[in-house]
């Protein structure tokens, strides 16, 4: 599976923002796709997660009611809406894949065996 972000940029505290992940190669029904993101010397943080058969989601406390992640399954890309943006979201976002879905592990990023090359986004206060 090979994945590519795309979106990010240089916006403003409050604005919004929204990523893709276009996949290639075999996604499975039972899947999780998700959004991870790290910001210069800090680790890698989830953001939020989705399965790609069933309607099932997790996200981060820090983006929940700010964030809305979905999918298109026709074209086998997942987004990341990002609403109400703060500084503290400018991180580098990655996209991470793996065969299955659960929604205990979906947080942890060894759960994924596939990861894209990351997209950055920038708040300015």
């Amino acid at each position: 599976v090979q994945l590519v972000e795309s979106g990010g940029g240089l916006v403003q505290a409050g604005d919004s923002l929204r990523l893709s992940c276009a996949a290639s190669g075999r996604v499975f029904s039972y899947s999780a796709l998700a959004w991870f993101r790290q910001a210069p010397g800090k680790e890698r943080n989830f953001v939020a997660a989705l399965a790609w058969g069933p309607n099932s989601t997790v996200y981060a406390d820090s983006v929940k009611g700010r964030f809305t992640i979905s999918r298109d399954n026709a074209k086998n890309t997942v987004y990341l809406e990002m609403n109400s943006l703060k500084p503290e979201d400018t991180a580098t976002y990655y996209c991470a894949y793996n065969d299955r879905f659960d929604r205990r592990s979906a947080p942890l990023w060894k759960t994924y065996s596939y990861w894209g090359q990351g997209t950055h986004v920038t708040v300015s206060s």
